[in-house]
């Protein structure tokens, strides 16, 4: 997934947490969400770099 399904996702969520009083609990899975797109990115770079470095 691409970072604006992330944010539609987000939002989503956002909308869901508002109308049943969630609010925190929408703050705290937002943190979560940051990180684990954060270690997917990061991954996802390494991942390719050692592919390119198998290639050579």
């Amino acid at each position: 997934m691409n970072n604006r399904w992330y944010g539609v996702l987000a939002m989503i969520l956002g909308i869901l947490s508002f109308f049943t009083g969630e609010i925190v609990t929408f703050i705290m899975l937002c943190f979560i969400l940051m990180a684990l797109i954060n270690i997917n990115t990061t991954l996802k770079t390494k991942y390719k770099n050692d592919l390119e470095q198998k290639e050579k």
